[in-house]
């Protein structure tokens, strides 16, 4: 279960940023390698809103819930959750992570 105040924070942050990671660390000093990896690979595409779940562990533990995806990173691109670092690094191997991000 997930608490009303946090579900609808993530709600907003997801809805009005189009590129939404929650890592660990931040954009300029990632704390883990699977945050660091996702960040190089969405970086050329913009902007990127991102949440340090380790100075919140609430909300590390709350987007867990949000999810249902039992990892950090999560990367949500257009209000859309898509994964953690090997599905965003999947995706940018075959040519889709571009298209997802400007589609």
């Amino acid at each position: 279960m997930i608490d009303e105040a946090l579900k609808a924070r993530f709600d907003k942050e997801i809805s009005e940023n189009p590129i939404v990671i929650y890592m660990k660390g931040n954009v300029l000093f990632p704390q883990c390698g699977f945050s660091a990896r996702a960040v190089q690979l969405l970086q050329p595409f913009g902007k990127i809103y991102a949440v340090d779940v380790l100075k919140e562990p609430a909300v590390r533990d709350g987007i867990k819930v949000y999810s249902n995806w039992p990892t950090i990173p999560q990367v949500y691109i257009k209000g859309k959750f898509v994964g953690g670092s090997d599905i965003v690094a999947d995706l940018a191997e075959r040519g889709e992570l571009e298209a997802l991000v400007r589609g």
